[in-house]
């Protein structure tokens, strides 16, 4: 069966210095990978090449057996079916909820009025923000604007979501309400690659954890297998660093 995304022999170059480094990487359909990792590890670089926010020096990703690197492809439409949710929120504060939600439907797939507004506002419930549907940005809390920005991504129905440190701007407090949702979305078979340092969230949610060093894919496998018992020195190292819990 072809995979939604296939990444072969990825490679990205910035200023001289090699982030990702002929990078192999699928997802099934309904899966969800973790991609876990130190900074600079590649897991946000390859999102971003993924969206096609940043073209590839080398490689080929392709999108249901579809090469969407290829210079004469409308990124535009690879972006309405590939979903990317940021570390920061980047809701328009000038818009209420329920509006950042609508905008991309009406603007971009010129859907009415009235059903884009319904279609935001079963989202809304979904995500558990319709209350604040009429709410600016800055009246949120971070948890709720992070699921508001998650909402705004999942109205255009994407073939592929991809997660880039979700909760990493958030507080404590905060980062169980984000977690939860996207638990659901995965219960509910969203197709999901996701860049995380939370290493409980990855062995909780995921079907399999990549672990990325140097950009590459070191160690892949479930959760179980790759947390709690990694074969590669360089996965036991970051996990001892992290969390303390592998000692070898």
């Amino acid at each position: 069966m072809t995979p939604v995304l296939a990444c072969r022999r990825v490679r990205k170059v910035f200023g001289g210095r090699v982030v990702l480094r002929d990078l192999d990487l699928e997802v099934a359909e309904h899966e969800v990978v973790a991609l876990i990792g130190a900074s600079g590890s590649g897991k946000s670089t390859l999102l971003r090449c993924v969206n096609l926010l940043e073209t590839v020096d080398d490689g080929t990703i392709a999108l249901d057996g579809r090469d969407i690197t290829d210079p004469r492809i409308d990124a535009d439409k690879v972006r309405q079916r590939v979903g990317l949710v940021f570390q920061s929120f980047n809701l328009f504060p000038h818009l209420t909820v329920l509006d950042n939600v609508t905008l991309a439907p009406r603007r971009v797939h010129r859907i009415g009025r009235a059903e884009a507004r319904r279609r935001a506002m079963e989202l809304l419930d979904r995500v558990g923000l319709a209350e604040h549907a009429d709410q600016y940005p800055d009246r949120l809390s971070g948890g709720q604007q992070q699921r508001a920005a998650i909402a705004r991504t999942l109205v255009n129905n994407p073939r592929l979501l991809l997660l880039d440190e979700v909760t990493s701007a958030l507080d404590p407090e905060l980062v169980g309400e984000v977690l939860a949702l996207i638990r659901q979305l995965a219960d509910d078979g969203t197709t999901m690659l996701i860049a995380t340092h939370e290493m409980a969230f990855a062995r909780g949610v995921a079907d399999r954890v990549c672990f990325l060093d140097g950009g590459v894919v070191v160690e892949q496998g479930p959760p179980r297998q790759v947390l709690d018992a990694p074969e590669h020195p360089r996965t036991q190292r970051f996990l001892s660093r992290v969390t303390g819990s592998w000692t070898g």
